[in-house]
């Protein structure tokens, strides 16, 4: 049933039907009873069309498809988020055209906002008024399916240069830049300066250096090192579970620092950590003082993993130390 709905909703947008909101607005109450399949199946269906017809339309397939993905849709997000970047470079020349003080995408569009935009644009003013009232459901579709899609997430590009300029329009997209750059599926080499010792491993779903931080000590210390062991309720909460309100605040482990001796910060991302080579290298120091903070993800719909692939011997390492440089300070 729900198939079949989006399959006349995704027809609809093509062929410019009239009756397109009625069909959309009886899509969600088949979502419920559907099947994770018949979810997918849709969603797909309606990221696919909402990367080709036109953005007024696409942006309502957009959101529905999202809608659909934070139901348990395994939706490919790719063609909707590439989609999203041509959507805010439209977005963005209305903007401009309105001397950067257009009007509110929330109130809709109306035919004084119609006459004035086709005498500032010309031939261009349909389809940039049309991106600019598409945007925000554009992003929150894309948005929902990077939140639940980690396939999505690790294949799309870290930046769009159109996304990263309307943003001052569209306060959804600043959560799909900071999505755009988790690291899934990523290696990372951590390297323990006191004890020579070293591992690698997998990054999934982790979305600040807060939970990076966390996570590690809890795969690392009292297992791979000695020291302090974590709270079990803050890797929990680093990872998948909800934050308990009576969890004590987080207390760091370490000073943290790129290959470069630069700080890695823990209000930072593990994007910002930069390559060694082909490598990304995250260097642990002695604490130079106590800090904390509270247990719990930036993004609670994405569930964070550290995943061990290597532990080596300080042997195993002697060519990488050479190659370090001393911490610049305190992270």
């Amino acid at each position: 049933m729900l198939l079949r709905a989006c399959r006349s909703l995704a027809e609809a947008a093509r062929e410019g039907a009239p009756d397109f909101r009625e069909r959309l607005e009886g899509v969600m109450p088949l979502a419920a009873a559907a099947p994770k399949d018949e979810l997918t199946a849709a969603a797909n269906l309606l990221v696919d069309t909402a990367a080709e017809v036109l953005p007024e339309r696409g942006g309502w397939l957009a959101a529905l498809a999202g809608a659909l993905a934070g139901r348990g849709a395994d939706a490919d997000g790719i063609p909707l988020v590439a989609r999203l970047g041509g959507v805010a470079a439209g977005a963005m020349a209305f903007a401009e055209a309105w001397d950067g003080r257009p009007p509110p995408a929330a109130a809709g569009p109306a035919p004084r906002i119609w006459e004035r935009t086709r005498a500032l644009m010309g031939d261009r003013a349909m389809i940039s008024m049309q991106c600019w009232y598409a945007l925000p459901r554009f992003a929150q579709g894309a948005l929902a399916l990077l939140l639940h899609s980690p396939a999505t997430r690790a294949a799309v590009a870290d930046f769009d240069e159109a996304v990263d300029r309307a943003v001052v329009h569209c306060d959804a997209l600043r959560d799909v830049q900071e999505l755009r750059r988790v690291l899934d599926g990523e290696s990372l080499l951590v390297l323990h300066r006191p004890s020579r010792r070293g591992w690698t491993v997998t990054m999934r779903g982790v979305t600040d250096n807060f939970q990076l931080h966390t996570l590690l000590a809890g795969l690392l210390v009292g297992v791979e090192m000695p020291g302090r062991a974590p709270h079990p309720g803050w890797v929990a909460a680093f990872g998948d579970a909800d934050s308990a309100p009576a969890l004590p605040p987080v207390e760091g482990w370490w000073d943290l620092a790129d290959a470069h001796g630069e700080t890695v910060w823990n209000e930072g991302v593990p994007a910002d950590i930069p390559l060694l080579g082909d490598t990304r290298v995250l260097v642990l120091d002695p604490p130079s003082r106590q800090r904390t903070w509270e247990a719990g993800r930036r993004h609670p719909e994405v569930s964070g993993l550290l995943e061990l692939e290597a532990a080596y011997h300080p042997d195993d390492l002697l060519a990488w130390w050479p190659a370090l440089k001393p911490p610049t300070g305190g992270g």
